[in-house]
């Protein structure tokens, strides 16, 4: 289980990570782009994956991480279950959403393989 007040944590502890309102959600942004959003209501993150990773999250883990169902869901918006996502699994659903809005200064980091 990740609480908001966590996956705020968590997103603020990224380079030049922003929280922001948007509509009536926190958002939490990198270079003006969202890479999460919270719904404190129904506890769920939404975070924007390439279409690879939101397949392969979503195979592991199929009734807590999905595609929203629309066309925002077909563009990589992912929907996260927050009262059971794994700590660890969160975290790399944000690694992963961060690296694909953010620009490769900031990314790089993340990215590079760990020796």
């Amino acid at each position: 289980m990740i609480t908001i007040n966590q996956a705020r944590t968590i997103a603020l502890s990224f380079d030049e990570a922003q929280e922001q309102p948007h509509f009536e959600k926190p958002s939490f942004r990198v270079n003006k782009k969202i890479f999460l959003t919270l719904d404190e209501k129904n506890q769920r993150g939404c975070v924007k994956l390439s279409e690879i990773d939101q397949d392969v999250f979503h195979k592991m883990n199929p009734g807590i991480i999905y595609p929203v169902a629309n066309k925002w869901g077909k563009q990589g918006w992912t929907l996260i279950d927050l009262k059971v996502i794994e700590k660890d699994i969160f975290s790399d659903l944000l690694i992963a959403s961060y690296c694909n809005v953010g620009p490769a200064r900031l990314t790089i980091k993340y990215t590079q393989s760990k020796e």
